[in-house]
């Protein structure tokens, strides 16, 4: 079984259509994880709502308390001995999980990432600032991995990755983290087309450039005080 866990804020307008598409192409047993930061629009009350039709388990958080933490809390209740963690804004096609976990099994990889800068891959109605902000972000973290795309919020991993591995939830990037620290040993990533939000307003802010310096900064101390990896 696949675990999908699926971070709210204010994501009201894309939850059911997100629900129901993945639904619609999975014919794998799978549970969705949805972790609702009490999102002032009703996303959380609408993920509770849709557990009686969809295979669905809801957190409900008391505020906005972060991406980072709200993925570990999916974690914790996840079942799947694979783990799939996206946005919910659709940004990330769901119809490409069925092409991770192919991946993952043709591959014998143990982390499948959907990712924005290998070949094929793209991002669409992208401000260029966020384009420049996340291109200097990547080229700031070549040292701790090879992965083109560290950043990406989208990818499925084998449980045993994160088993027992201290993650700090910090900001919006835990793919990096789980890069740097994880146990595994081989990364795969695969083309999606990143379209930027219909419906909402994007969770950037000047706090998630200053929460990524922090981690970096912990990243790299982290990264002198071991053995490197070999990938």
């Amino acid at each position: 079984m696949v675990s999908i866990i699926i971070p709210t804020y204010n994501e009201s307008k894309n939850l059911l259509e997100l629900v129901e598409r993945i639904h619609k192409c999975l014919s794998v047993q799978y549970e969705l994880i949805v972790v609702d930061d009490g999102s002032p629009d009703g996303t959380g009350l609408l993920a509770q709502k849709l557990v009686t039709e969809y295979p669905i388990k809801v957190i409900h958080r008391s505020g906005k308390l972060g991406l980072s933490s709200a993925v570990l809390e999916g974690f914790k209740l996840a079942t799947g001995e694979l783990i799939c963690v996206m946005d919910a804004d659709l940004s990330h096609p769901p119809e490409i999980i069925p092409l991770l976990l192919l991946n993952l099994e043709q591959q014998g990889a143990d982390i499948v990432i959907g990712s924005r800068f290998v070949k094929g891959g793209a991002i669409e109605n992208w401000p260029q600032k966020r384009l420049i902000a996340t291109s200097i972000a990547i080229f700031s973290v070549k040292l701790l991995t090879p992965v083109k795309d560290p950043m990406s919020g989208f990818f499925l991993l084998k449980r045993d990755v994160i088993q027992n591995v201290k993650l700090i939830p910090r900001g919006f990037k835990i793919l990096l983290e789980i890069l740097v620290k994880g146990r595994y040993k081989k990364a795969v990533e695969i083309p999606i087309i990143f379209k930027d939000r219909i419906y909402g307003d994007s969770k950037v802010n000047p706090k998630v450039y200053l929460d990524f310096l922090a981690q970096w900064w912990d990243l790299y101390l982290y990264k002198l005080k071991i053995a490197p990896r070999a990938y």
